[in-house]
């Protein structure tokens, strides 16, 4: 008798421990981290198609979105889309000559400089400025963002898409965790 009360003992503590591991484990899930995996070619050479990635979903809960931050927002047509902070509130972005400009002022994208080096004709990314992309503004409103993708002659970007409310961010990334040869953080 005392042996069966010990086995359905230690299966109720056996069932606890597992559903609390499974409770704490939705929470990080739902709450803090998410994996998410990189869909196409738009954010090469940075991030490579079938990367897998952990996303921070908490980070902009306290905090505000960064220029150059790597994002993962919802898009338009249902989908999560991975790309770069280029614009915050209040910036005008232009691009003219394969040169980014923020605020009247030449920036420089070193994460660009392998594919700027490989391109024989043309540029990596056309000229344009805030008023011809989809977002149709001169100055980005506050509570949105301008971002485009790494791989600018292949990237469905704010260029098309218009600017990504600060609302629609899931939270930002930098950690590939597989495959295993690509494992380490991303700049």
């Amino acid at each position: 008798m005392e042996r069966v009360k010990k086995e359905k003992n230690e299966l109720w503590e056996w069932s606890k421990a597992l559903l609390i591991a499974f409770g704490i484990a939705a929470i990080i899930r739902f709450f803090l981290f998410t994996p998410i995996v990189v869909d196409g070619e738009s954010m090469m050479p940075t991030l490579k198609n079938g990367d897998r990635m952990v996303v921070n979903k908490i980070g902009y809960m306290v905090g505000e979105p960064h220029r150059f931050d790597i994002v993962v927002f919802h898009a338009p047509e249902q989908k999560n889309y991975i790309k770069r902070v280029i614009g915050l509130p209040g910036d005008t972005v232009e691009y003219k000559n394969d040169q980014l400009y923020i605020n009247g002022k030449p920036i420089a994208e070193p994460y660009l400089d392998q594919y700027k080096s490989e391109i024989t004709e043309g540029t990596l990314t056309g000229d344009f400025t805030l008023q011809e992309t989809a977002a149709q503004v001169d100055k980005i409103p506050e509570g949105y963002i301008f971002v485009m993708g790494d791989n600018r002659l292949y990237s469905k970007d704010s260029r098309l898409i218009g600017l990504v409310a600060i609302d629609e961010i899931i939270g930002n990334t930098n950690l590939v965790f597989w495959p295993f040869k690509e494992i380490g953080f991303v700049k």
